[in-house]
């Protein structure tokens, strides 16, 4: 998955707050996780604040999320 595809999941999800939601986001990490390494993750988490937004983990290991 391309990092710009990510950021335009996220920023759907974003939108809404459920349990739902959360989850596609966790799944889109674990793919970009798996491709892009834990720097693009983190990246992510500075830029969507997905900590504040979804009470993510950004020290978690997201690599095997969806596998």
């Amino acid at each position: 998955m391309q990092l710009s595809r990510a950021r335009e999941l996220i920023e759907q999800q974003m939108l809404f707050t459920s349990g739902y939601n959360r989850n596609a986001v966790r799944l889109i990490l674990g793919e970009v996780a798996r491709v892009h390494g834990p720097g693009a993750v983190a990246q992510l988490f500075r830029e969507f604040d997905l900590e504040g937004h979804f009470e993510l983990d950004p020290a978690a290991d997201y690599s095997r999320v969806g596998l």
